[in-house]
């Protein structure tokens, strides 16, 4: 490959992953140092694994005060208090909640179903709002959600917290430099090999505490897992698909779950750019990845690392299937060359703390977080689209009416 600036392709790595710091997090300053005196009191609505995690996070950040919590299980309700502490108001109706004017701002972690309804009357009840992924159970929520948000001042996050993650300002950079040269695919998958079900003592609660295998409650795989690499894709480019197809079903978990536990869709983006996004929860190869395809050289990412394999650009004569002089299927791959974004032994926060130390530092100074109203209704709708490619069995197209 063609040196940049004097460097090699390997030096470049190097010396831009150490430059790090100050350059892509400059965009996520320190946020403990820009906080007010006073503190934010926060509300978590949704006190299962992920909004107790949430929570231990927020009980680290300075500045910030959880002072309550809501959940309609009260075994969630009972632990988170017991995390928390026993001077915070708990709640089984979230809207009660939403009255406490001390409150500045709720994370809401819930079952997608809900998203769209909590984050709307919190909106209106004059909350700033850290709201998980996916932005909205369907189409006509994200629409309905974005105007809200739009037409209040106050800051909404959505958890697509990659965005926060310097690995991928990182490959932002590397495509900016067009070390990859052209790039065409982009191949993605979340797989797990497990049934993606939680224990369940009374079976009258198997749909509170196993909603992700009911559509009634979620979109399955690709709103749960996939979500996270279909926003990383138009973060990565910038752009939103214009179309996807899609096939899913259940084949293996055979337990009378409504949720696929699998699909594949392909989303078309414009330039010709295509990318591919899997899911599939009966095998685990390779977990989590994105595979980026350019003409000049292949980048993967795993979960906290990433790799570069340049493109082999001679081809060698020989004999293929009896045809002399046909060209041999020469190595196509370099070696992998691991992508240098952080300081030697340096460690990085949680893509998550990031997230909402960010959230933090957005109400205090007013700023609007990387993760907002547009670019997370743009992963909503592209989320939606796969799985009614799916469903359907059709192709789904970006439509005029889901353009702000």
């Amino acid at each position: 490959m063609k040196k940049f600036n004097h460097y090699s392709r390997k030096e470049f790595l190097t010396r831009s992953g150490l430059m790090l710091s100050s350059l892509a997090l400059d965009k996520l300053p320190s946020f403990s140092s820009r906080l007010s005196t006073d503190q934010v009191q926060v509300g978590i609505i949704g006190t299962g694994s992920r909004g107790t995690g949430l929570a231990k996070i927020l009980m680290g950040i300075k500045g910030v005060k959880i002072t309550a919590l809501c959940d309609v299980y009260q075994p969630h309700l009972t632990s988170a208090r017991q995390i928390v502490g026993d001077k915070v108001s708990t709640y089984t109706d979230y809207r009660k909640l939403l009255e406490d004017k001390n409150i500045e701002a709720v994370v809401i972690a819930t079952p997608l179903f809900l998203h769209h309804p909590m984050a709307k009357d919190a909106i209106q009840a004059e909350k700033h709002v850290y709201l998980e992924k996916a932005m909205a159970y369907d189409i006509p929520q994200a629409i309905d959600l974005r105007k809200v948000v739009e037409a209040s001042s106050k800051v909404f996050q959505v958890g697509f917290q990659y965005r926060y993650f310097a690995l991928y300002h990182k490959v932002k950079e590397v495509i900016s430099q067009n070390w990859l040269g052209k790039i065409t695919h982009f191949e993605c998958q979340y797989n797990r090999n497990s049934n993606w079900r939680f224990p369940v003592n009374n079976p009258k609660d198997e749909k509170l505490i196993n909603w992700r295998m009911y559509r009634a409650y979620c979109g399955g795989p690709l709103s749960e897992l996939c979500a996270h690499q279909i926003d990383a894709v138009h973060y990565l480019l910038d752009k939103r698909p214009i179309k996807v197809v899609g096939f899913g079903g259940v084949n293996y978990w055979k337990d009378g779950r409504e949720t696929y536990d699998h699909i594949r869709t392909v989303y078309e983006y414009p330039e010709g750019i295509q990318s591919s996004v899997t899911s599939v929860l009966s095998n685990a190869y390779n977990g989590y990845n994105i595979r980026i395809l350019g003409d000049r050289a292949t980048l993967e990412i795993q979960r906290d690392k990433a790799f570069i394999y340049a493109e082999s650009t001679k081809n060698q004569q020989g004999t293929v299937d009896g045809v002399t002089g046909a060209t041999l299927l020469a190595r196509t791959q370099g070696e992998a060359e691991e992508l240098i974004f952080k300081e030697k032994n340096e460690q990085l926060p949680d893509p998550s703390v990031l997230s909402l130390q960010h959230f933090i530092h957005c109400i205090v100074t007013n700023d609007k977080p990387l993760s907002n109203a547009h670019t997370a209704y743009d992963s909503t709708i592209a989320i939606h689209m796969g799985n009614l490619a799916a469903e359907t069995e059709t192709v789904q197209h970006w439509k005029p009416e889901y353009t702000p």
